[in-house]
Parts: C-alpha cells; structure tokens; sequence
C-alpha cells in the first residue's frame, strides 16, 4: 500500500548543525543527539530536592533528576523494581482491562440512548484509556495498595513535575506524592521514590503514545504489527519532543564549541526525521526496511520492532528510560484492542502546551 506523509508538528525545527539559542544550544540531527546522550561530559539539570514527601524531594531523589554520582545507584532502584515485571504479561493486562472498559462503556452508552444515536457509540480515549489503563496496571504490579487510586494522583504529580507548573498544579500534586508514598509498599524512601519517578514518567509519555497510535493507527491494515506500528508513532509524533542537558566543560560537538554550563535542547521530534537516517522523512512507513542501520552507534535498537535506527524517544546511553520494553507492551495492549473493536471518529486532536512533552488533551474513536 502507499503509506501517508505526516508532516512535523509546526514548531518542529528542521535538522542541521547545533543552533545558538537564548545562550544555548538546540541539536537537530540524529547523530549529534545520540552523542550528547550517550557522552558523560553532558549531565541533566539536578533537581535540588526539598522536605521529605514533599514533590521537591521526589524530584530530587528519583534518578531521573539526579546528578552523575546518585544516578547508578538511584537508577538501580527503578530497574530492580521493574526486573521481575514480564512485559508480556502488562501488554496482555493492559488488553483485558481495556476491553473491559470499553465493554463497560458500550453497555452504558446503549442503555442511556436505547442503541441509537452516534453518541453512543463514541469512546473518549485519552481519559477512558490513554491515561488510566497502563497507570492502574503498573501500579499494581510495583505494590501501591490502591491502584485505581494511584492513577489520579500520579497523573497530578506529573502535571507538576517539570518545572514552571502554576502554584495550584503544585500544591494539588504534593497532596498527590503523600498519597502514593502512604499506598506504597514498605521500603526505604529513596526506593519508594523512584517506584512513583518509575509511574510518574510512564503517564503523560504512554498516554501520549497510545492516543498517537490510535490516531494514526486505526486506519493501518490489521496485518501491520502494533510493534512496528508504536515505532514508526515514536519517530514521526513522539510523545517526548526534546530533553535538556548540560555541558560540565567546554566541548565541541559537530564543529560547534559548547562553553562550560551552556544548556542543549536535545529535540527527539526532530533527530527522528534526520533526512541522514531517514531518506523519506515525513512518510509513515511502520514496516520499512532498515535504511541506515550504521548511523545508530550507542543508541541501540527499538525493543519489540527490530529496527536498528530507532526512534530517540526513549533516549540512549545511561540515562535512557529503564522502562522501555514495560511502557511499549502496555502501549500495544491497549492499542491493540483499540486497532480491533474501533474505528476513526473524524475529530481534531488539540495537544497540551508544554516544553517538551507532546500530549493530546482528547481523541475520540467510534465502535465499530
């Protein structure tokens, strides 16, 4: 079949050599990402901390957040939470609670409106879904007493999670971090910490994914792969558009010399339409040959799909996301159901303001 273009979202800036910006820098191209990813000379900025159960001290305990010499150590506590978690048995979780749910749902919707009308059969992904299912299964499995309960709350924690949040989303989000800390299971703080930085970094990312995958990915053949599929969204509408890093010395990266302390803005949205690694961009094509398998170096191969240039969303080197395999299984189980039982409702999809998260506020779908 011929696949469709999807041209970069407006603000998307093209690919080139590293930009002087505001007196940083923005880097564009995939390989200069990769190396500014995976070089220890670039670090995150540190979040400082604050009182014990406060959301200041959770983003300064998690290791997302935390300087060169905490971060193994902080990193260790969300992988080992994660080590006995098969994917398999999330993606196949995440199924049978969307089919539950949309079950539910289409029960509700007939018996309201006697079967008539197209309201009826309409289904409001991103809350319905998008933002619950993959939350409610996660928490289960990592021991947080509540599950269902822990979606709220950790949804409330990562509208304030970077910084900038208005002083209402922060306030409503420490009451959220003492909620999940008193639903967790006993252990020490910083691994309590970092089981809700594990679920925090799951909800506005697998949300966005899922919503852009049904969104694109409704109208696919049933024969194309949900994994193939959930890596070409990554590449072309990433839920993660960018992350930020700093340089601890003067360095050079492609020909440009970075000073001490400059700050790069690292945009995933558009190293993954890198015309170097991706001869044809801004075109769909999930299930293409791998074009330019060489230009990966250190940043590994996409779990589930087997493409060799992967998409950056999930970052690369020590910093990437421990959780990739569990956020892209728990993806394709809800995206799965959603590819068999809907259909496109023909409805705009308006996404959030943020710096660097990409996450629609509403997708609707049809029953089929």
């Amino acid at each position: 079949m011929s696949w469709p273009m999807i041209p970069p979202d407006p603000d998307t800036p093209p690919c080139g050599p590293p930009v002087p910006v505001d007196g940083g820098w923005v880097v564009t191209r995939y390989a200069d990402v990769v190396a500014v990813l995976t070089d220890p000379r670039y670090v995150v900025p540190v979040a400082p901390g604050g009182p014990p159960g406060t959301l200041a001290w959770l983003r300064g305990t998690v290791s997302r957040f935390s300087a060169p010499d905490r971060h193994p150590g902080r990193r260790a506590l969300g992988v080992a939470a994660l080590r006995d978690l098969d994917p398999d048995e999330l993606r196949d979780a995440a199924a049978r609670l969307t089919t539950r749910t949309l079950d539910r749902l289409h029960a509700e919707r007939t018996s309201d409106r006697g079967g008539d009308g197209e309201a009826a059969g309409r289904v409001e992904v991103m809350g319905a879904l998008a933002r619950r299912v993959p939350l409610e299964v996660l928490a289960a499995r990592l021991g947080l007493a509540d599950p269902a309960a822990a979606v709220p709350a950790v949804t409330a924690v990562a509208a304030a999670y970077h910084p900038g949040a208005d002083p209402a989303a922060v306030a409503h989000a420490e009451r959220a971090v003492a909620t999940l800390l008193a639903m967790s299971p006993p252990v020490p703080a910083e691994a309590a910490a970092n089981r809700i930085g594990l679920l925090v970094q799951a909800a506005d990312a697998t949300a966005g994914l899922i919503v852009a995958a049904v969104r694109h990915g409704l109208a696919t053949p049933a024969a194309l792969g949900t994994a193939h599929l959930l890596a070409e969204v990554l590449r072309l509408d990433p839920p993660v558009r960018a992350t930020r890093r700093v340089a601890t010395g003067a360095t050079r990266l492609a020909g440009r010399e970075i000073g001490p302390d400059a700050t790069l803005l690292l945009r995933f949205d558009a190293a993954n339409r890198d015309p170097a690694v991706h001869p044809d961009p801004d075109r769909f094509h999930p299930a293409g040959p791998d074009q330019a398998g060489h230009a990966a170096g250190e940043a590994g191969h996409l779990a589930l799909a087997g493409r060799s240039v992967r998409a950056l969303t999930f970052g690369a080197g020590p910093r990437g996301c421990p959780g990739e395999r569990h956020a892209l299984a728990l993806a394709a189980g809800v995206v799965e159901v959603l590819r068999a039982r809907c259909r496109p409702a023909g409805t705009p999809v308006r996404h959030a303001p943020h710096p660097t998260l990409r996450v629609p506020t509403s997708l609707e779908v049809m029953f089929r």
